[in-house]
């Protein structure tokens, strides 16, 4: 029977990609921003030293300073643009670290599939069952308080949902006939997961990495607030929150800076992974069968 594609009812063509596109631009503009400030500072360090007393204590935002100073006389302007380094760089390690694990026993789980699959579905299910931050609490306490422990603990929040996701879109590719094709004629598997599965599934691994890497922000965040992530005399957006919060009556600046921050990250994030999510899976279309 023949298949007939209408446009969806009620929508000109790319009259939703529009506003989409606008939020997706604003989106990259607005993390590009944080990270280029956030990698300037570490170079040439403009907003002064993040350790060192240059102030009155909690002075409010002036001239001198920017964004005000902290309980200690500490540039606040200083100390957010290393927390924002400090945060960004860390996600980022553990998400590499989370699409490495992922993919690789996503790719070997979708395509073998049996015991082996099973096995690793029911590892992730256990990690998924649990609530992230009482994961990420556990990591910490067993290898105590650090950048370790925040590393660790984002990588195991992380890892289960982008082996799923993964597991999946590869099980669907390994069932197309290039892949069938390919295991008849004896080609080895590294060559078929690499050659011919991960390309196809591609599109969902970037997908899942914008979302872990803003949980894996999150994730940071928690565990520096209380107090399981970096510790002083390093600065991170969750240490940052934490510090304002204790005078949050008497200097307001102190919290609301790296809470804005770590807000529009997260949110930017989110926005280039939906962007993301719906260019590699689009649905203008309907079929009628």
């Amino acid at each position: 029977m023949t298949t007939f594609s209408l446009p969806v009812l009620g929508r000109r063509p790319g009259a939703r990609r529009a506003p989409r596109d606008g939020l997706f631009t604003a989106a990259a503009v607005a993390l590009g921003i944080i990270a280029v400030v956030a990698v300037v500072a570490r170079i040439v360090p403009f907003a002064g030293d993040p350790t060192a007393i240059a102030g009155p204590r909690l002075s409010p935002p002036s001239a001198a300073f920017p964004l005000g100073t902290d309980g200690m006389g500490r540039s606040l302007l200083a100390r957010l643009l290393e927390g924002v380094g400090t945060t960004l760089v860390l996600s980022t390690v553990a998400v590499l670290c989370t699409a490495v694990i992922s993919v690789a026993l996503g790719l070997l789980a979708g395509y073998l599939g049996g015991a082996f699959r099973e096995v690793v579905m029911r590892v992730v299910d256990v990690l998924y069952s649990f609530p992230s931050i009482v994961l990420a609490i556990l990591v910490a306490a067993i290898a105590g308080p650090g950048q370790t422990a925040a590393l660790a603990s984002i990588v195991l929040v992380t890892v289960p949902l982008m082996t799923r996701m993964v597991s999946v879109a590869a099980m669907t590719v390994a069932k197309r006939d290039f892949v069938t094709t390919a295991r008849i004629s004896g080609v080895s598997l590294p060559v078929i997961l690499v050659r011919h599965i991960l390309p196809n599934v591609s599109g969902t691994i970037a997908v899942q990495g914008t979302y872990a890497l803003s949980v894996g922000i999150l994730v940071e965040g928690g565990l520096s607030f209380l107090g399981y992530g970096v510790q002083l005399p390093q600065s991170s957006l969750g240490l940052l929150i934490q510090e304002g919060g204790v005078y949050m009556v008497y200097a307001p600046w102190l919290l609301f800076a790296p809470a804005i921050v770590l807000v529009v990250a997260i949110l930017a994030i989110n926005i280039i992974g939906d962007t993301l999510r719906d260019r590699l899976d689009p649905r203008e279309t309907r079929s009628l069968t």
